[in-house]
């Protein structure tokens, strides 16, 4: 058995993603985990990424992880789970406190920090993170760093963000009644781009966009800071309803044909192609145009870019991306999407595969769709190599399976 294992969940609204890895390569600046379970689960009990229904969501999360715990020859009890959904809400906040020795210290530092969380929230919402952004010292400002400076007055610019309570309290329901413990909550698009952006983009000025089933989620970095987290209410499910209206087929059978024959661009498929799907009574088959599909596809997805454009433009942030735009997400695998991303924005498009600091089985989450749950255990590796804390253990994998057992007899 092994221990300081890192485990990471991403319960989206079509499918529930678990991983497990194991922390290698302990003293270096940046942890780096190896990759040796991955399990996925078509997700139950969920809405727009809010579960709905507690017991369906538990069974989504149990058949994820013990796929992952099969494939990894190890157990787990917690995980670093990640949340989104429209109901996440964003905004800075400054902290100032006067410097008690001759210079800044860790003391210094938490206290700060504990001044600028001060803030009154109401009480159906949760605090999810707060991420340091700068710091200030007499003034100067663009401080990363600024522990061991001299100085009388310490300023913290720290990004906060929160979410629904009962958003929260329902995962974690949902998660602990399959046997497991949440280590902590991650905001989706933080926990993305910790997978698949460089410490240089978010310097130059990057905007994540991560086009889920039921939502749209996007980050925006500059000079090494978080400048914007917005969610928009369309997904690739969108896609889908589009589909099953203009093909008129039942929404399991437009999804099958958005994965398999969807394209982002009419333009690169064969006016001659035909696919073929289910026909209008039972048993029946016909064949369709894949052309069709794509110009469906293409419509709805110009119109996503076209939202996120014009969100984007409306927060002043456009003008900012000097490393362009990187698509993560189930739908940004589509062929033809970083084409249709590069008319829309005019700027460099990439896609966002996990990959950095990473080694073991990396090719089976070297996808965008693996990016959330990827990044929730390279964000829990790090807050290991900094606290110590949010490993599973040896001894904590024992008590898993002792509790498993009592849970079976009784």
């Amino acid at each position: 058995m092994r221990s300081n294992l890192i485990a990471g969940l991403d319960i989206g609204t079509t499918k529930t993603c678990a991983l497990i890895a194991e922390l290698v390569g302990e003293g270096r600046r940046r942890p780096e985990l190896r990759v040796l379970g991955v399990g996925q689960a078509r997700t139950g009990g969920v809405r727009r990424d809010v579960v709905t229904h507690i017991e369906e969501t538990t069974e989504s999360v149990k058949s994820a992880i013990k796929e992952a715990e099969l494939m990894a020859g190890s157990e787990i009890d917690r995980v670093w789970c990640s949340i989104g959904g429209d109901h996440v809400q964003a905004f800075s906040s400054m902290g100032v406190v006067a410097v008690q020795g001759e210079e800044i210290n860790a003391t210094d530092l938490a206290r700060v920090h504990e001044v600028a969380r001060a803030v009154a929230l109401p009480p159906d919402r949760e605090f999810l993170h707060a991420v340091p952004q700068e710091y200030r010292v007499d003034h100067q400002d663009g401080i990363k760093d600024p522990v061991g400076m001299s100085g009388v007055r310490l300023e913290a610019e720290v990004y906060l963000v929160t979410c629904a309570a009962a958003a929260a309290t329902n995962l974690r329901k949902a998660v602990n009644r399959a046997g497991y413990r949440v280590q902590s909550l991650v905001l989706s698009p933080l926990a993305t781009a910790r997978a698949v952006l460089t410490e240089d983009e978010k310097e130059v000025g990057v905007a994540l966009i991560g086009v889920g089933a039921s939502t749209t989620e996007m980050v925006v970095f500059h000079e090494g800071k978080i400048q914007h987290i917005g969610v928009l209410p369309v997904g690739g499910d969108t896609i889908t309803n589009d589909l099953v209206r203009g093909l008129s087929i039942p929404f399991a059978e437009a999804q099958k044909a958005k994965e398999r024959h969807g394209v982002a661009l009419a333009q690169l498929v064969d006016p001659q192609e035909t696919v073929e799907l289910p026909g209008p009574g039972p048993g029946q088959r016909r064949d369709v145009a894949r052309e069709l599909i794509a110009h469906i596809v293409e419509q709805r997805l110009d119109e996503i870019f076209g939202l996120v454009h014009q969100h984007l433009d409306g927060v002043g942030v456009l003008d900012r991306l000097g490393a362009g735009v990187v698509l993560t997400g189930g739908t940004s695998s589509m062929d033809g999407v970083v084409e249709m991303a590069q008319q829309c924005f005019a700027a460099p498009i990439r896609l966002g595969a996990p990959g950095d600091g990473l080694s073991g089985l990396t090719s089976e989450v070297g996808r965008p769709r693996f990016a959330t749950v990827t990044g929730a255990c390279l964000l829990g590796a790090d807050r290991f190599h900094e606290t110590g804390e949010g490993a599973s253990t040896m001894s904590s994998q024992l008590l898993t399976r002792v509790g498993a057992w009592i849970r079976e007899f009784f």
